[in-house]
């Protein structure tokens, strides 16, 4: 079945960058679109961003444009999601998954922004 690990979350001073890790398992990987996801405290889970199979053609929600990058590697079944200029807005947990929906998803790693 579908596995999935994320790491790489961290508290980090607004302006800070991080790169989060997803470790995927129990499926084709390079097969697959892969997104990532994020829950803030009290909110709802809110779609962040979309990779094609082959790693391009990537695609993020307006409030994360120019500062976040997805990227995979294939050969690593691992999906990447590098974050620059992080404001205090994106604390959240971070969760990555294997369908649009979010359903098949990983346990999250936690972001702090915070001074």
């Amino acid at each position: 079945q579908v596995q999935l690990v994320e790491s790489g979350g961290d508290l980090v001073q607004p302006g800070g960058s991080l790169r989060l890790s997803c470790a995927a398992s129990g499926f084709r990987f390079s097969y697959h679109y892969m997104y990532w996801f994020r829950q803030a405290p009290g909110k709802g889970l809110e779609w962040v961003s979309r990779i094609n199979p082959l790693g391009s053609e990537p695609n993020y929600t307006d409030s994360v444009k120019g500062r976040f990058t997805i990227s995979r590697d294939n050969a690593k079944n691992t999906l990447y999601l590098q974050m620059n200029s992080l404001k205090f807005e994106d604390t959240a947990v971070y969760y990555c998954a294997a369908d649009r929906a979010g359903e098949a998803r990983g346990q999250g790693t936690q972001v702090t922004v915070s001074s």
